[in-house]
């Protein structure tokens, strides 16, 4: 990639229409009978898609070997925070009336709450910790392992969606299927890896 900028600024760009077509319809009351309902829904599908997308740059760059595919990762993570946040503060204000009372009961006493909050929760310091700056503060080794809470986000995020309705929708089976493929070529990586650590040079054996 020449000019990874200009992507960036791409990746910008596209990443922040669906908030200006949310603000549109909303501001031009075009989001159906039931506005912060269909809002709610239109985030938090956007924030799953970001987060797929992240989790995605991983994989697509090892098997392609497009390596600057990695440049947009840490946009697209933060991106699906965004949407995430503003899914939850939708739903905080319009459906909850700002009660942290009724947040915490639901999360307590519902399965589908308490995922999707366990997904945004662990994703804070996922995005809090961004900048070039901290990475350098905190070190490569801390950084990493600190960002492997993403495939808890994942799992949790996916499980948050699965719930989400009476009956599971095609919808819903496709970004299970996706997030499924995307964690589970993460294990198998880890366990290649595992085994070439565990190998035992021909050498040694012969000797």
């Amino acid at each position: 990639m020449k000019d990874p900028a200009f992507a960036k600024f791409v990746v910008l760009v596209n990443g922040s229409i669906p908030a200006a077509i949310l603000a549109w319809d909303a501001w031009n009351h075009q989001l159906g009978p039931n506005p912060p309902d269909q809002a709610i829904h239109v985030t938090g599908l956007t924030a799953l898609t970001f987060l797929t997308l992240t989790l995605a740059v991983t994989p697509v760059r090892k098997i392609t070997g497009l390596n600057w595919l990695s440049h947009f990762r840490r946009m697209l993570g933060l991106f699906a925070f965004f949407y995430a946040s503003v899914h939850l503060f939708i739903f905080f204000g319009f459906e909850r009336s700002f009660s942290v009372a009724a947040v915490v009961h639901d999360v307590v006493n519902q399965k589908f709450y308490f995922f999707g909050m366990t997904a945004l929760l662990l994703m804070a310091p996922l995005a809090g910790t961004s900048t070039n700056g901290i990475i350098k503060r905190m070190g490569a080794v801390k950084w990493k392992r600190l960002h492997k809470l993403i495939y808890l986000v994942g799992i949790a995020a996916i499980i948050h969606f699965l719930l989400f309705g009476k009956r599971i929708r095609l919808t819903q089976e496709v970004f299970a299927v996706g997030m499924t493929i995307l964690l589970g070529y993460r294990v198998v990586a880890w366990q290649l890896g595992q085994m070439r650590k565990n190998r035992v040079p021909f050498s040694a054996t012969a000797s």
